[in-house]
């Protein structure tokens, strides 16, 4: 069983949300994950506790949260010596057009903090139109109409959600199968389920 941190940054709620699901992923999986909010990071912390890590941010005003950059930094030799991964939530994600633009945000991030997860993943975000103001809003549909052509229909509070939930499932296995590799661990139940070879 392989210890994983899921350590996030959100704005609204949904890469909280991706969290949440990545963590379930490597949960069912055998493992045990962590989560926590890099804006309530315990005093007590300690990145040694953890096998591998897992590090996500949402995109905001072109920007990743600051208590995220300032995670990596912080820990940067650290998680330079056990498995990582990066994800990164925003509706540049959303689209095939805007994927170049959310790699761009990515290359940014690189470049403020000098980290190279081993494992990337973009993830489409969420326009949480019920819980903005009234100019937010307005901004907000402005900006959805520009980067993406098509909107997909909104629930009845007029929400929508972009997270293709699949594809969120499918980067925790494999994040977990490269550390499994990495770190020498059999995926638990790979021994015909039991414990004892």
């Amino acid at each position: 069983m392989v210890s994983f941190l899921v350590l996030y940054g959100t704005g609204e709620g949904q890469t909280e949300t991706v969290a949440a699901r990545i963590a379930e992923t490597l949960d069912e999986r055998g493992h045990n994950a962590t989560t926590i909010d890099a804006d309530d990071l315990p005093a007590t912390f300690d990145l040694g506790e953890f096998d591998a890590v897992l590090v996500g941010a949402s995109i905001h005003a072109g920007k990743h949260q600051s208590s995220v950059l300032d995670f990596v930094r912080s820990n940067r030799q650290a998680l330079d010596t056990i498995p990582t991964a990066f994800f990164q939530v925003s509706l540049s994600s959303a689209t095939e057009k805007g994927r170049a633009q959310a790699a761009g945000y990515f290359g940014e991030f690189v470049a403020e903090t000098g980290w190279h997860p081993d494992r990337v993943g973009f993830f489409g975000g969420a326009l949480r139109y019920s819980e903005y103001g009234f100019l937010k809003r307005l901004l907000m549909k402005q900006i959805a109409k520009r980067t993406i052509s098509d909107l997909p229909a909104a629930d009845a509070s007029g929400d929508i959600e972009f997270t293709d939930w699949e594809e969120v499932e499918a980067f925790a296995a494999d994040v977990a199968a490269f550390v499994e590799g990495r770190l020498g661990v059999a995926p638990p139940g790979a021994n015909g389920g039991t414990e004892l070879e």
